[in-house]
């Protein structure tokens, strides 16, 4: 169950590699994904989201008894 959400944050990762707040900016990846700016894509933006709700997914009950769902 830990690594169903490891596809996601991969993704996340290769995507934030690609922003200027890390290329121009060097800044690290976790001070990038909290970005409320529009310094990151609306791409990493909606990938960022679907990784927390992975990771939440994960801590409750419910959702661990029936699975993450997508990825």
């Amino acid at each position: 169950m830990s690594k169903s959400c490891k596809g996601l944050a991969m993704e996340l990762v290769k995507c934030l590699s690609e922003t200027d707040c890390v290329k121009v900016q060097n800044r690290p990846y976790r001070e990038c994904a909290g970005e409320k700016e529009p310094t990151i894509s609306s791409e990493c933006i909606g990938l960022r989201e679907t990784y927390f709700s992975c990771k939440r997914g994960q801590v409750d009950m419910r959702a661990r008894i029936r699975g993450n769902k997508g990825y």
